[in-house]
């Protein structure tokens, strides 16, 4: 018989995978065992098993990612008028690019 979501809830056992139903993962309240014996280590401070340096280099993944959508979406946008005038014709180098003069005679106001 299949228990109900009401069942699972209680027991805490919702998760459904490949190897069917288990129980939520409980840390012990114990330290574990480090023997005098053996080799001197020590566990590098993380967050949910992120260390610092991992957190770097997904940051750092991001920011290029950021950067990039950034970069993309100015020059997507780049031939709205005022983005045009607003940000892109302020660029030092290459701002003269976007500057659109219409002739006289195409004007029609």
């Amino acid at each position: 018989m299949q228990s109900t979501l009401a069942r699972q809830a209680a027991f805490g056992t919702q998760h459904d995978g490949h190897h069917g139903m288990q129980p939520w993962k409980q840390l012990p309240d114990y330290e574990t065992y480090k023997s005098k014996f053996g080799p001197n280590y020590k566990i590098a401070p993380n967050f949910h098993g992120i260390s610092v340096k991992r957190a770097f280099g997904f940051g750092t993944t991001a920011a290029g990612f950021g950067v990039a959508a950034g970069i993309f979406a100015l020059f997507f946008f780049a031939d709205i008028p005022r983005v045009r005038k607003d940000i892109m014709q302020k660029i030092p180098v290459i701002g003269d690019h976007w500057v659109k003069e219409i002739a006289p005679e195409d004007n029609p106001f």
